[in-house]
């Protein structure tokens, strides 16, 4: 046996479940989501790639999130890459911009958000959506 060989009786490391992030990368997708919360909840989790507190909390929030994909869609915004849609939200939403942050839609309009640490609490609240 090897310095570095695995013990048999270990058990081997699940897979970790994917996120069922949506991307969030066109402007009209924004018309579709307010659309698609008439029917289903839809949220939009904004995310800058660069910021330790946004990784910190995303993190926290998939592995908290409890919610299937048929109960609600969740948008990933790389605030990075896509900064002009992060602002055509705070408009068409009328929610002040800010990073990271979760938006929750349901029948078109803004049910709720949150911000940096106090997403965590809103994650939970989602249930409460479906």
């Amino acid at each position: 046996m090897g310095l570095f060989s695995r013990s048999k009786d270990k058990k081997a490391k699940e897979p970790k479940k994917q996120f069922p992030w949506i991307p969030l990368t066109e402007m009209s997708q924004l018309d579709e989501i307010k659309e698609k919360s008439k029917t289903k909840p839809q949220v939009i989790f904004k995310h800058s790639t660069r910021c330790g507190i946004s990784s910190m909390v995303i993190k926290q929030f998939e592995a908290t999130y409890s919610l299937d994909e048929n109960q609600v869609d969740v948008y990933y915004l790389d605030l990075l890459n896509y900064r002009p849609i992060s602002l055509q939200i705070a408009e068409k939403f009328s929610v002040m911009h800010q990073s990271p942050q979760l938006i929750a839609l349901k029948n078109g309009e803004v049910v709720g958000h949150a911000s940096h640490h106090d997403i965590s609490a809103a994650a939970a609240d989602l249930t409460k959506l479906v």
